[in-house]
């Protein structure tokens, strides 16, 4: 399935340096996939003892699960890019209106793990329910991005 929706963003992603080129893997895909799998699970073990590191799991099974997909289509953020070219990417492609809801939750997770990684004297802590709603989000971000890639319809781009 060639993805037309977002195929501009991708351009300039990858224009500005953000994306890079790759070879296509579906095996590194789905290794991806299983990883981002396997994190939720940590995740849920420590969603009471440890929020943080609970929510932290939650974000990164989501950006692993997102990530995937570009691999799949032979594209993956650089150090300039980061996470945000993650984000920006996926949201363009599989996002918005008629898209899929789950990946609006992104940056959500992304700006609230990284003010837990990154604190000042203001910023609260998390709770057992911070965790949890993340792993939530990131669940529903690791299934959309499983059902897109079990079509076998991700082409490179």
């Amino acid at each position: 399935m060639s993805w037309e929706r977002g195929k501009a963003d991708i351009a300039a992603l990858l224009g500005n340096g953000e994306l890079d080129r790759v070879q296509p893997s579906t095996t590194l895909a789905e290794r991806m996939l299983a990883e981002a799998k396997a994190h939720l699970a940590s995740a849920r073990v420590l969603v009471e003892s440890d929020t943080i590191a609970a929510f932290s799991l939650a974000y990164d099974a989501a950006r692993k699960a997102s990530a995937a997909l570009l691999a799949a289509q032979g594209l993956r953020a650089t150090s300039r890019g980061g996470h945000i070219a993650i984000q920006d990417a996926v949201r363009a492609q599989f996002s918005g209106e008629g898209g899929l809801p789950a990946f609006r939750a992104f940056p959500r997770l992304r700006r609230t793990r990284n003010d837990f990684e990154y604190p000042d004297i203001d910023t609260p802590g998390s709770s057992p329910e911070d965790a949890a709603g993340a792993i939530e989000d990131a669940q529903a971000i690791v299934e959309a991005a499983s059902k897109i890639f079990a079509t076998g319809k991700l082409e490179p781009f």
